[in-house]
């Protein structure tokens, strides 16, 4: 897909609700723009890393990343070894 926008005055552009909705993006959705080996800009949709949601939840304790994948494979039904424990 080729799209042309045009930059306004504010240093923004528009995209289309097509190029949105294959990015699955919305608005106020974050978007990372990269640079390409061929010198262009790639937009992709930002990912969620665990470590980015750090503090939202106020536990007694330090949580160590290694703790927050093991949630994260139990909560998805898995072991982080790959395991579905069928």
């Amino acid at each position: 897909m080729t799209e042309t926008v045009k930059i306004s005055p504010e240093n923004q552009i528009t995209l289309s609700s097509d190029a949105l909705t294959r990015l699955g993006v919305k608005a106020g959705d974050q978007v990372e723009i990269r640079s390409n080996d061929e010198g262009g800009l790639e937009i992709r949709r930002k990912r969620t890393r665990f470590s980015d949601l750090r503090g939202m939840v106020k536990l007694d304790r330090p949580v160590s990343d290694e703790e927050l994948d093991s949630w994260a494979a139990e909560a998805r039904g898995r072991t982080l070894g790959g395991d579905t424990g069928e």
